[in-house]
């Protein structure tokens, strides 16, 4: 099932036709109903501004959501490049078969990983993360083959840092399953539509400034969507400690 929130574009445009739609309904709400009394304008100026006020801190806490996870695939990412290339370093400690075997196998599963954070096919990311957990398997049973046979410190180590490698993806999905919550975006929308339908029926006449409420509030959507979004958006985790990493290890 997609997740309309992995595509900011349609989020921007269904939220803008959306709210744009709630102000002209408060419009005619008004017309049918008739206008504020004087006395009663001051009351619902109060409850607008108080809506508008909530509106505003809930974009803004949604948008700080976005930020945190945005910044903690960020950090993942260098984690993983970083536990990577110690595993690479700490391989050299075994035998030279298994040492070349075990280099071999962290190259491509170098290259696996940065095609996970680079495709946008969801048929590709399925075999992507096949071949990913297949080479962990034959990763994890190199190392444990040579600490069976020889257990020593430097066998310990090169397994501790298999561990961190096989760790620190995990880690990486998790973060990126760690999306804003479904039911965050469903209060943001119905407050957005109160607000708007408040605009509407508060104002003295119909008018193209019920445009500017929610194209701010629909750009605003666009922008956290975007964020939020691991591989729907524009502003997405680049893998460059990932490539820098790939790039130093084909080097040699």
């Amino acid at each position: 099932m997609h997740n309309i929130v992995d595509h900011p574009l349609l989020v921007f445009v269904f939220s803008f036709i959306g709210l744009w739609f709630s102000a002209f309904v408060g419009a005619l709400s008004r017309k049918r109903l008739g206008g504020l009394e004087t006395d009663e304008r001051q009351d619902f100026g109060i409850v607008q501004g108080a809506a508008l006020t909530l509106l505003g801190l809930l974009i803004g806490f949604t948008f700080s959501m976005a930020i945190d996870r945005y910044e903690q695939r960020k950090n993942y990412e260098e984690a993983e490049a970083n536990a990577i290339g110690t595993e690479y370093v700490r391989a050299g400690l075994l035998p030279a078969a298994d040492a070349s075997r075990l280099h071999d196998l962290l190259r491509n599963y170098l290259d696996q990983r940065v095609l996970f954070y680079t495709t946008r096919d969801p048929q590709r990311l399925q075999r992507i993360n096949a071949d990913t957990a297949q080479l962990q398997n034959e990763m994890w049973s190199a190392v444990q083959a040579r600490a069976e046979i020889q257990p020593t410190p430097m066998t310990a180590l090169t397994v501790s840092g298999m561990n961190d490698v096989l760790n620190s993806q995990g880690y990486t999905q998790a973060a990126w399953w760690n999306r804003i919550p479904f039911e965050a975006w469903v209060l943001l929308a119905a407050i957005s539509v109160g607000c708007n339908l408040l605009i509407g029926y508060g104002a003295h006449r119909t008018s193209f400034l019920f445009v500017v409420l929610p194209l701010a509030v629909s750009l605003s959507f666009f922008l956290i969507a975007d964020v939020e979004s691991p591989r729907g958006g524009v502003i997405r985790v680049q893998p460059q400690n990932l490539m820098k990493l790939s790039q130093t290890l084909r080097a040699q």
